[in-house]
């Protein structure tokens, strides 16, 4: 671009500054025109109360609503709820499976006789507590009760050997 002066006439470079000139000016007019109504515009907007939030909120429901009308996320809204109907139907099965294993092992004879040897241990050590003891409580008065009923003394032992 530096070259092209040289290819210009003296006329035509003169007639270019002066369009440059009148460009430059009409752009510096628009300017001010373009910030004339936007003061307008504002006037307008606290006339009628509309203030920036408001005009947030609007836009971003535009926005939200211009988005949810394309085919991709409708397609992505389908594909998601798709997954999570086969996500429920996955957890509810887990949970199904669970809730069968665990009556399956409390309806064991294995767990029933547990369950009767606590209580019994419970009635027995704990005869003085109140009822509804937790089973920590419980497991630990058991696991003494027992200690003390079948472990010998030390001074039992020294006499038996």
């Amino acid at each position: 671009m530096i070259g092209t002066t040289e290819s210009l006439s003296e006329e035509e470079q003169e007639e270019l500054r002066k369009e440059l000139v009148k460009v430059e000016e009409e752009i510096q007019t628009l300017s001010q025109v373009l910030a004339a109504k936007e003061k307008h515009l504002a006037e307008i907007k606290r006339k009628l109360g509309i203030n920036s939030l408001q005009e947030l909120k609007q836009n971003i429901a535009k926005g939200w609503q211009d988005v949810t009308a394309t085919s991709a996320y409708k397609k992505t809204s389908e594909t998601l709820s798709q997954a999570g109907q086969k996500a429920s139907a996955a957890f509810s099965s887990v949970g199904s499976v669970i809730t069968k294993k665990l009556e399956d092992v409390k309806n064991s004879p294995t767990f029933k006789s547990f369950e009767e040897k606590v209580e019994n241990l419970k009635s027995k050590v704990g005869g003085t507590k109140p009822a509804g003891g937790d089973f920590g409580e419980v497991l630990n008065s058991t696991a003494n009760a027992s200690a003390t009923t079948t472990e010998p003394l030390p001074e039992q032992t020294q006499e038996s050997l």
